[in-house]
């Protein structure tokens, strides 16, 4: 049996188990950490010589976050919605790979910003309560998706990570009965399952036990997949994102190393292979 939602999945990355790579801007306009001085061209820059690496090493998708946009905001500044939706409008006809986007943590947001892009897929916190970083933590699953679809992006997959980062889960239940609900009750397209913090992994535990609950639902490893565990993890997930691994010396604000991303690559096909 398929769980319903599925199908956007399947659609977008086949029948194989999909290694998506970040394409982290750096800190856009409103944000406390933008280059002021490189400005837009500086941004532009640094996320084309990214993705140019990563289609190079054959990722099978890119996805474009503000990672950056430090202190998080739970609705962001409108600014920066437009600024991702001007840079990648600027990059589409080079884009050759599925892609999908990520404004953290808004998920009407990403929704807008995939529906002016074209993006195939989103990635946000979409269901649970938090205590987090940036204060009480609570989704809408129910209205980004009925957002999604008045945009008339029916065809665009969402994928819930049920284990936010930067926060702690003030729901009682187990991370598996959790995900196990949220597909019920929310129609995700795919679980992700994340470490506490970006670039810090999920348990293997956790994505164990997820997987096991839902074995009609994709499962993604989120977080922290590196090129001694990537073999691992994709025994276990459907799939996988990372980004920071990607990076020189493995440092989550530094650019792509097109050496690092076509070793992961290699890493990730031999273990689909076995």
């Amino acid at each position: 049996m398929r769980m319903v939602g599925a199908g956007n999945f399947q659609r977008v990355f086949g029948d194989t188990k999909p290694v998506i790579a970040m394409v982290h801007f750096g800190a856009l306009p409103g944000a406390p950490l933008y280059d002021s001085a490189a400005g837009l061209d500086g941004l532009l820059d640094g996320a084309r010589r990214d993705l140019q690496a990563l289609q190079a090493a054959g990722f099978d998708a890119v996805m474009f976050g503000n990672e950056n946009d430090r202190p998080y905001e739970f609705k962001v500044d409108t600014a920066s919605t437009a600024t991702m939706a001007y840079l990648i409008g600027r990059l589409r006809s080079e884009i050759t790979v599925p892609f999908g986007v990520n404004v953290l943590w808004d998920p009407a947001s990403s929704v807008a910003l995939a529906a002016a892009t074209g993006a195939a897929f989103i990635r946000e916190i979409m269901t649970g309560t938090y205590a987090s970083d940036m204060g009480p933590w609570n989704p809408d699953a129910g209205e980004a998706m009925r957002y999604r679809n008045r945009l008339g992006r029916q065809d665009l997959a969402m994928l819930y990570n049920i284990s936010a980062e930067f926060a702690w889960s003030l729901d009682r239940r187990d991370l598996a009965d959790r995900a196990r609900s949220a597909v019920f009750s929310s129609i995700p397209d795919a679980i992700l399952v994340s470490g506490t913090i970006t670039g810090e992994a999920a348990a293997m535990s956790d994505l164990e036990a997820v997987k096991r609950v839902l074995p009609h639902t994709p499962v993604l490893a989120n977080t922290g997949v590196k090129h001694e565990t990537v073999g691992d993890v994709l025994r276990v997930a459907d799939g996988c994102i990372v980004g920071s691994s990607l990076k020189v010396d493995g440092y989550t604000w530094n650019a792509v190393d097109p050496e690092r991303a076509a070793e992961f690559m290699r890493l990730a096909r031999a273990a689909r292979k076995g």
